[in-house]
């Protein structure tokens, strides 16, 4: 494919742009040591002239060069959005305080107000939250609306010290008659545990103005959750709350279905995999039948539901107009019961998707106060989701329930063996490892490789628990993604470029008039994408393409620099070998 044919290309399936004021240098993977280093990335930001935005996600920055950067920054009263994820790789941990503390000191040296912090993926610890204090508790994030700081190891210690800046800015800030008011919090995979949550519990009740809270994967219990439950009824506008893995027991869910009764703006619920239990998922259905009139996602899935409380569940939601998913998967014991005739009728007249399997997923521990929690194997739930039985509305077949009063009819479809299904569910390389070594095979049996569709999307869920530093894992993973690829692109049937233009979409590099929601794009998605182009499958059209889009800047490949870069280089000596 000639160049001017991928860009032609590339433009009309895309549409990029950089917005006024920002200056990016995202995904460039360098590595940036000493202020020599960075004298040209210096010069730019001072040469700005109104800079509101500045990218310096994916690059690894060490501290004199980061002194050097927030020289260039004293003088940037109009900054606004710092994207500063994944910028400390490769770095020593005691590096990480003195740098962020530099950047810091030269917001707050310039005035800037700013409106979003961003410093996800830095894993940089307690000691790293010490390096933001001083800034946080500034006037210069009295205007802070976003707060993302997902994947940070900040531990109990870090949520303690986060929670107390949050505080004191929100006092300073209320002091001088403009009062601190956060929307946006993200803190996904921190192990805050209940100590580190009921302190950020705290700041929440204070702050009184979120609209979004992800706090998934970060150990907490029923305590924690209590605390979190409590705070957030003093936050009205709040429309998404994630606390997917962590475990609430009957104690925490209770406590939080009484919290949903103030939330009337709620629209996405995520306690996917929560433990939530019975009597939790029944008292979280009461409070969703009496109220949350604008709902639209609700995930109780993988929480040891039983069969008479999904029907509960299900129940609440009928009449939620506005609903689009209903998760249900793991209920005990659902297959062939009413609760999957109810849901299959919610979807065929509401046309709304509904989750749902009998798969039970892992046991889990029953002993509401172990306080010892998994590590963070798996991925975020919102990133994974998958339709194990997704049953769409045909109008032939509503006009043959109508004529023959079948108003209950379920469609027929092959059992997916419960370990497969649980996987291309909620993929984790231990679910991945215990496939056996037939995994390869099951995988392919399961997924429809005739639907180009389905068969990127499974390769995304596969992809997902890829582990460069896990052999076990990363062939388990390129074993699994070679059959069922090899099967589909050897097919004469099998539709390449819609399997890229569908890969496309679900990594976000273009937009779909069908409105597909994109994955949350991890590294591993890219390192296993590295190796399929490399294989005799793979068509070598198909990777100009590819090439085309990596090569551009956008968010969704952010926390991904070094992988994406890999992959660039990758694309271009298969390229030019063909």
């Amino acid at each position: 494919m000639a160049t001017d044919d991928v860009a032609q290309l590339a433009d009309s399936l895309a549409k990029t742009g950089v917005e006024d004021g920002e200056l990016s240098y995202k995904g460039q993977g360098r590595k940036l040591d000493d202020a020599q280093s960075v004298e040209e990335m210096v010069k730019e930001i001072q040469d700005f002239e109104g800079l509101q935005a500045l990218r310096l996600e994916g690059n690894t920055v060490g501290v004199e060069a980061a002194r050097a950067i927030a020289k260039a920054l004293e003088t940037k009263s109009a900054l606004k959005r710092c994207y500063w994820s994944d910028m400390f790789t490769g770095r020593l941990r005691s590096e990480i305080p003195p740098a962020l503390n530099s950047l810091g000191d030269a917001l707050m040296l310039a005035g800037a107000r700013l409106t979003v912090l961003d410093l996800s993926d830095n894993a940089f610890g307690p000691d790293g939250v010490k390096g933001i204090e001083n800034l946080l508790k500034s006037s210069t994030c009295y205007t802070l609306q976003e707060l993302r700081l997902n994947n940070c190891g900040m531990g109990i210690g870090g949520g303690k010290i986060l929670a107390a800046a949050l505080i004191y800015n929100h006092k300073k800030s209320s002091a001088e008659g403009s009062p601190f008011s956060l929307k946006v919090f993200v803190a996904g995979r921190n192990r805050l545990e209940n100590d580190g949550a009921t302190a950020l519990a705290q700041a929440f009740k204070l702050i009184g103005s979120m609209e979004e809270v992800h706090m998934p994967q970060n150990g907490i219990n029923h305590a924690g959750v209590t605390a979190l439950a409590e705070a957030m009824q003093h936050n009205p506008g709040l429309r998404i709350l994630n606390l997917n893995d962590n475990t609430f027991t009957e104690k925490g869910a209770i406590a939080m279905a009484q919290a949903l009764k103030h939330l009337r703006s709620i629209q996405v619920i995520n306690f996917g995999d929560c433990l939530v239990r019975p009597e939790g998922a029944k008292a979280i259905a009461a409070s969703v039948s009496e109220g949350l009139p604008i709902l639209k996602e609700l995930n109780l899935s993988y929480g040891e539901i039983t069969e008479d409380a999904a029907l509960v569940v299900a129940q609440a939601v009928k009449d939620k107009d506005q609903l689009e998913k209903l998760d249900l998967n793991g209920t005990k014991n659902a297959v062939g019961s009413l609760c999957k005739v109810l849901t299959t009728e919610l979807c065929f007249k509401k046309k709304k998707k509904i989750f749902f399997s009998d798969d039970e997923g892992e046991p889990e521990d029953d002993d509401d106060d172990d306080e010892d929690e998994d590590d963070d194997e798996e991925e975020d739930d919102d990133e994974e989701d998958v339709d194990e039985e997704e049953v769409e509305e045909e109008e032939e077949e509503e006009e043959e329930e109508e004529s023959t009063g079948n108003k209950f009819s379920t469609p027929q479809s092959a059992p997916r063996p419960p370990e497969v299904s649980s996987f291309l569910s909620f993929p984790s390389p231990d679910k991945l490892l215990k496939l056996g070594p037939t995994r390869a095979l099951l995988i392919e049996q399961q997924v429809d490789v005739s639907d180009a569709a389905k068969t990127a999307e499974a390769f995304l869920k596969i992809a997902s628990v890829y582990k460069e530093d896990n052999n076990e894992v990363k062939n388990a993973v390129l074993d699994s993604i070679d059959g069922l690829l090899r099967k589909a692109f050897t097919s004469s049937s099998f539709q390449g470029y819609s399997f890229v233009s569908s890969l496309l979409v679900l990594l976000g590099l273009i937009k779909s008039e069908d409105k597909v929601k994109p994955v949350i794009v991890v590294p591993g998605h890219l390192q296993a994408l590295e190796h399929v182009v490399r294989q005799d499958y793979f068509p070598k059209e198909s990777v100009a393409v590819l090439e085309a889009f990596m090569s551009r800047n956008n968010k969704t490949l952010e926390p991904c620099g070094n992988a994406k870069n890999n992959l660039q280089s990758t694309l271009q000596r298969v390229r030019s070998q063909s």
